[in-house]
């Protein structure tokens, strides 16, 4: 039996469903409350129970979430009992990317997006693996490709060595850990160090830039760099464009993504897929059924109104995806509702995360609930960030505060969050 401590965690999640796939016995624990990453586990039938030391038993081998520390219950219980395994998440997905053609995708913004797009062209060529921080994880015995999203979390992905690597953009986070920016990038860079093959990397981005690697392309928009686009054009809906390695065009692409983060992503994965020998048109018709992530930047027409689920949870995640509503849904109000992960990260990034949400027509906030918001000590609360935004609200998760919401009718609600906002979204349905 493999037993997931924290096994609504989106990586975590994704792991169970892989190892149940693969005919594995798969159990966990987690919070008694909803998390999106339920259904998948849900689908494949996979039992979830409460916390409790009991729940561990001889001979199980444990994968233990990045969420819960050592003196934790079901951690002390596994670790004492001297017939089970113990992993830690990144340990145990390590010993499995080493198993297959991997390609693992890192950055501070966008891996589980850039993820989702590669395995989308990769399952156009080949049986294709994949550990997606949405909730989804797929793995057959026949599997070619295994691609991983890569967590720089407490340099986590250092347990990856990959075929092949994409990094997205490299922007400090995770400033309880990492002391400065240079010990950030000092990641990237080991990272980079493990990848057998080829690197893709984001050309336009500073710290990108800097990374040393043996088998390095850039992609961006600069043509300066080995891939790049040319001739863009876009609306609401799409964006065409065509496709260059230095000075040969390679193909034309219309594509059903707005916003240029979203084209950075899909510049990683075609130039992964250009440097493997992929065709061009097969290219193409691998991205003619593609749908994004679950929670990144997700759409619900609800009367007259438009919700949009999203996962940000950094200061330029915000940014984006509020500029992207506006873009989209040029005529209506928008109205970003903010629930934060991580105190630490609040205080760090405060005026960046005040800068962004004030892009919005209205700006109600959230408290922390998450069981790792204040682990290293950081003991603040919304009203911190809420000060730094004139006319923002700070909103119960309760009927009070859907009510509050719902006086905005007819406005698009932009729902960010990477921990558990959807139950304000759900009750604000009711009272619209």
């Amino acid at each position: 039996m493999i037993y997931f401590i924290g096994i609504k965690g989106s990586g975590m999640a994704s792991l169970a469903v892989m190892m149940k796939q693969l005919g594995e016995d798969v159990c966990g624990s987690d919070l008694d409350k909803h998390f999106f990453t339920e259904e998948e586990l849900l689908k494949n039938q996979i039992p979830i129970y409460s916390f409790n030391k009991d729940n561990i038993k001889d001979g199980y081998t444990v994968v233990i979430g990045n969420a819960f520390l050592e003196d934790f219950e079901e951690v002390v219980a596994a670790r004492n009992n001297k017939t089970c395994k113990c992993y830690r998440y990144h340990e145990f997905l390590g010993i499995l990317v080493d198993k297959y053609h991997s390609v693992g995708i890192a950055g501070s913004h966008g891996k589980t997006t850039t993820t989702t797009m590669t395995k989308t062209l990769l399952s156009h060529f080949a049986p294709t693996a994949y550990l997606i921080g949405d909730g989804q994880g797929h793995l057959t015995k026949d599997s070619h490709y295994l691609c991983v999203e890569s967590d720089e979390f407490r340099r986590h992905f250092l347990a990856y060595h990959p075929k092949e690597a994409i990094i997205t953009n490299i922007e400090i986070d995770h400033v309880d850990y990492f002391k400065d920016e240079e010990d950030y990038f000092s990641a990237y860079q080991s990272f980079a160090d493990n990848v057998k093959d080829y690197l893709f990397y984001n050309g336009d981005d500073e710290w990108c830039r800097k990374l040393k690697h043996h088998n390095a392309y850039s992609f961006g928009f600069n043509e300066n760099n080995d891939y790049h686009i040319k001739n863009l054009k876009n609306d609401s809906v799409s964006s065409s464009f065509d496709f260059y390695y230095h000075d040969t065009y390679l193909a034309s692409y219309d594509l059903p993504l707005v916003g240029k983060h979203l084209l950075y992503d899909i510049m990683g994965v075609l130039s992964l897929g250009d440097k493997l020998g992929f065709d061009h048109q097969m290219m193409k018709e691998a991205f003619e059924e593609y749908r994004g992530p679950k929670r990144r930047y997700k759409i619900e027409e609800y009367h007259d109104s438009v919700f949009v689920d999203d996962y940000a949870h950094h200061p330029t995640e915000v940014k984006v995806t509020i500029e992207a509503s506006f873009a989209r849904y040029p005529d209506r109000e928008i109205v970003a509702v903010f629930k934060p992960h991580r105190a630490s990260r609040v205080l760090y990034f405060a005026d960046d995360f005040a800068r962004a949400l004030s892009i919005a027509d209205h700006v109600y906030l959230l408290d922390f609930t998450s069981i790792d918001d204040k682990q290293d000590g950081t003991d603040i609360d919304i009203t911190y960030l809420q000060k730094r935004i004139p006319g923002s609200v700070i909103l119960s998760e309760d009927e009070e505060g859907a009510k509050l919401l719902s006086k905005h009718k007819g406005a698009c609600f932009v729902f960010m969050s990477s921990k558990d906002i959807y139950n304000i979204a759900k009750l604000t349905k009711k009272y619209l």
